[in-house]
């Protein structure tokens, strides 16, 4: 998959059809745990149709509409797509706990292990071709797609050897604990699972927040900002970032001394587009806007919107 389209669209097929699998077996086996995993897989098909309407947005310029464009979609996609795992695995638990506190379940393990074997065959395959594709599409889309299709292939993996142990439990004769084995299961895959969708939707908070990414991302780009300005003097540099979805919007400040030389003051174009530049070797896509002011008499505003009181330049959009 060379796409980013593609991909999502082959990431929607693989659950919508391991969820249709995950139903029916769950009509033969009576399995909750496969239940759970049919579920996940068709609440994750509905989200990825909107996923892969948000990808084409996320391409999409700026509009009068949304003139910070569109990627703030692909945090809020991933937010919900983070919620709604969260949701179906405490439905699971829940239900999980109230069964085995009310003696249990009993399953048909031949065909629990039947489709437990198709899903995590299927789920593997899907995680290795979201792999295979970030080495052609750089999204954070792509990204999350292959997390979830990583953790379902854990679970899927889980699912298959508790159903073995049941078909081996049942030769051995203990069947008093057979009852107990898929309520079992299901709490263990939800308890180790959780930390997932909840890192997945606290993360899409934070960007729809606006809150400055990691420091793994923040600091480069710092460090690339004052490499552009490595041989002007300078007051003061404060350098503001957001990351909503693949986009990364930079905002710098730079206050220059009044006696500078009237050739560096009017050199400005040329220093935004050197900073831009630098910045562009660390990251992309990325939106680099940059102001100076000739003196401190400036002062910057905490919550990161940069005024400039003084004679304002146009800044650049790359």
């Amino acid at each position: 998959m060379k796409t980013e389209s593609s991909t999502l669209a082959f990431s929607a097929f693989m659950a919508l059809l391991i969820g249709c699998a995950g139903i029916v077996a769950t009509l033969a086996s009576n399995s909750q745990a496969i239940l759970l995993d049919g579920l996940f897989n068709l609440i994750y098909f509905s989200v990825s149709l909107v996923t892969i309407k948000v990808s084409k947005l996320a391409s999409r310029p700026d509009s009068e509409s949304y003139p910070f464009g569109y990627s703030y979609f692909e945090s809020l996609v991933n937010l919900c797509k983070g919620l709604l795992i969260l949701g179906v695995s405490i439905f699971a638990l829940v239900d999980a706990v109230a069964a085995l506190l009310t003696g249990g379940r009993e399953i048909s393990a031949g065909l629990a292990v039947i489709y437990a074997l198709f899903a995590t065959a299927a789920c593997s395959l899907t995680a290795w071709v979201m792999h295979r594709s970030q080495r052609h599409v750089s999204s954070p889309l792509v990204a999350a797609d292959k997390l979830n299709w990583l953790v379902n292939s854990v679970i899927s993996g889980a699912v298959l050897a508790a159903f073995c142990l049941v078909m081996l439990f049942e030769r051995l004769g203990w069947q008093a604990v057979l009852p107990y084995v898929d309520s079992v299961l299901v709490i263990a895959v939800v308890v180790l699972c959780l930390g997932v969708p909840v890192r997945m939707a606290s993360q899409a908070l934070r960007e729809l927040l606006n809150k400055t990414p990691e420091e793994a991302v923040a600091e480069p780009v710092r460090q690339a900002v004052a490499r552009g300005l490595a041989d002007i003097d300078t007051l003061e540099v404060r350098v503001r970032m957001v990351r909503p979805g693949r986009l990364l919007y930079v905002i710098v400040h730079v206050v220059l001394p009044k006696e500078l030389p009237e050739a560096t003051l009017a050199n400005q174009d040329a220093l935004r587009q050197r900073i831009d530049e630098e910045v562009r070797r660390y990251y992309s896509p990325v939106v680099c806007d940059v102001v100076f002011t000739a003196d401190n008499r400036w002062a910057a505003p905490s919550c990161g919107l940069l005024v400039d009181t003084h004679a304002s330049s146009p800044t650049n959009n790359a």
